[in-house]
């Protein structure tokens, strides 16, 4: 399991040190030919290698991004990342995005490893606001990526872009959060009531019962919670050790319809 679980984490590690390196050959190289990349998950996926190479060339070739990472969660395949992503926008206009980012790597050997899917929950809504509240200095950097945008993804790519600002929003991150909260501090009695008939589980597959989500969180408490398009993803620090949850909202009625629990199988 150590082999490869540290194969799994290098994997993944290569991403930042390219990104940081401005390496859009070895970034891009990274991802299966086939692969996927929400970011921020809500807004239109980018699939296959031609639109990973867009990607790269609207949000990551033009910036200066460094990840300051608080929590690494290895569940099989599986990466989750709870950090902070500090992207500088322009001369003057830098941003500090709380993140959770969910990588999943397939192939056979070590050496044949590559990113299948990277999920990159922020929230939209909250970094376009603090980008607006730099006024007047936000707006080179505005045009410069609304140019990115238009000329790497057209216009029906900024469209699908700009959709992650539509979500579960507030409404949907106070729910799960109570829901969580209730877990680390013991009350099965309100887990039961939020989750209802919503499936739980370890990691994707591995169902897990209400009893066996408390016992998991008992003591820990939340680090960072964040909704992206109809999820809410959180972090938790504890007894037992880090976990990330992620939480699928339906809109109407709110209420939890699966909860997926990850937790670092060292």
């Amino acid at each position: 399991m150590s082999t490869t679980r540290s194969a799994v984490l290098a994997t993944v590690e290569r991403s930042p040190a390219a990104a940081g390196a401005h390496d859009r050959t070895g970034w891009v190289g990274l991802f299966t030919g086939d692969a996927t990349i929400e970011d921020p998950v809500g807004s239109r996926p980018h699939v296959g290698r031609a639109e990973i190479e867009r990607f790269y060339d609207t949000f990551i070739g033009p910036r200066d991004i460094t990840f300051d990472r608080a929590i690494d969660i290895v569940h099989g395949r599986t990466v989750l990342r709870d950090l902070t992503l500090t992207v500088r926008m322009g001369a003057v206009v830098t941003l500090r995005i709380p993140a959770i980012l969910r990588y999943d790597v397939a192939g056979g050997s070590t050496d044949e490893l590559r990113i299948a899917s990277l999920q990159a929950f922020w929230e939209l809504p909250a970094m376009a606001w603090r980008f607006a509240r730099n006024g007047p200095a936000a707006v080179p950097a505005s045009l410069r990526l609304t140019r990115a945008l238009l000329a790497n993804q057209g216009v029906a790519g900024a469209a699908g872009f700009v959709s992650g600002v539509v979500g579960v929003g507030a409404r949907g991150k106070r729910l799960v959060a109570q829901l969580v909260d209730d877990a680390c501090a013991g009350n099965e009695v309100a887990v039961k009531r939020s989750l209802g008939a919503a499936e739980i589980s370890s990691g994707d597959d591995e169902r897990l019962k209400p009893t066996e989500l408390v016992a998991a969180l008992a003591g820990a408490r939340r680090r960072t919670t964040l909704a992206a398009g109809q999820h809410v993803a959180l972090s938790v620090t504890g007894p037992a050790g880090d976990a990330v949850l992620i939480a699928d909202v339906a809109a109407r009625p709110g209420r939890v319809q699966r909860l997926r629990l990850f937790v670092d199988q060292a």
